[in-house]
């Protein structure tokens, strides 16, 4: 069940919409103007918009620019309702954001179908971006592990010299501090390895082994890259 806000300055269109939308079992709400119709998608972040583009005050393309170019209802598939589907027209919308366009009179099937089209679209979109964060979590484990063994393995070695040599009696100043000189080093090198991954803005992927990938920290931009 998905809830639609429609927007129309038209009662007759509003209720019509109601009807075949609650037919349809989806939840719906609205407003008769742009402003209201704004600050409801706001409030309810709803899973799709019908919107008249003649409205009072602000217009619908006014509102759907507004509503695409902030990340909070980005997301959200916008469908103009107007009477005029021109090409000029149709390239005006999509401009400001539009995901598709219905003509007035409303035909039922015609403005079900589109309906549904778009929230399996808004569905598949959010399985791709939910898909490709999860590649991206699985690569940034791989490359830490890569990355970080050597150090770890360094330390390991290092530690276990130490125990090895504190049970011989044999430590000495000299070998203290070329374990701990070994540890720091590592360390050092485990904590530039971690900030280059919290750095990263755009990751840029490379073959670990056979279909896995792992984050190519050094062709990846950072947020910031060191001046020269």
């Amino acid at each position: 069940m998905s809830l639609i806000l429609a927007v129309d300055d038209h009662e007759q269109n509003i209720k019509y919409l109601e009807t075949i939308l609650k037919r349809e079992k989806h939840d719906f709400i609205f407003a008769y103007d742009g402003e209201a119709g704004m600050k409801m998608a706001y409030e309810y972040l709803p899973d799709l918009i019908l919107l008249d583009i003649m409205l009072p005050g602000m217009n619908g393309l006014e509102v759907c620019q507004h509503l695409s170019s902030d990340e909070k209802t980005a997301d959200i598939p916008i469908i103009l309702v107007t009477a005029r589907v021109s090409a000029e027209d149709t390239s005006i919308g999509l401009k400001a954001g539009a995901h598709d366009y219905v003509k007035k009179p409303f035909d039922r099937i015609e403005i079900i179908a589109r309906i549904h089209a778009a929230l399996k679209f808004r569905e598949i979109r959010k399985q791709m971006i939910e898909s490709e964060r999860l590649n991206m979590f699985a690569a940034t484990v791989v490359t830490a592990n890569h990355k970080i063994k050597q150090p770890l393995t360094v330390i390991k070695l290092a530690v276990s010299a130490l125990k090895r040599e504190l049970n011989k009696e044999e430590l000495s100043k000299e070998a203290i501090s070329k374990r701990i000189d070994y540890i720091d080093t590592a360390v050092n090198d485990v904590a530039f390895i971690l900030d280059q991954l919290k750095e990263i803005q755009e990751p840029k992927m490379s073959d670990y082994i056979k279909d896995v990938k792992m984050v190519d920290i050094d062709n990846s931009p950072k947020l910031t890259e060191p001046e020269e």
